[in-house]
């Protein structure tokens, strides 16, 4: 059997409020780090949210796969010798 596709009003009827939850709790956490003392805005870590949330506001679709580029490390091939791994 193949599974239905949901319309996007029944998915955004489901999702809204969890979301909207997940979106507070970032809002908060910016927030604080904002108000806390001295300043994170070099930290390359802020740097990645920046970046997530301008791809959220600013990309056409396919924010789960673009989310993980941001946040993930290039692969190298030589990442075994680098954190001293044996085959």
């Amino acid at each position: 059997m193949i599974p239905t596709v949901k319309k996007a009003p029944e998915i955004l009827d489901r999702e809204f409020l969890p979301v909207r939850a997940k979106l507070l709790e970032v809002a908060a956490t910016l927030d604080r780090i904002r108000r806390g003392e001295g300043s994170a805005d070099d930290d390359p870590r802020m740097q990645q949210i920046r970046k997530s949330l301008h791809l959220l506001a600013t990309a056409g679709g396919d924010f789960a796969e673009q989310f993980q580029m941001v946040f993930s490390i290039p692969y190298r091939e030589n990442w075994r010798d680098e954190l001293g791994i044996d085959d």
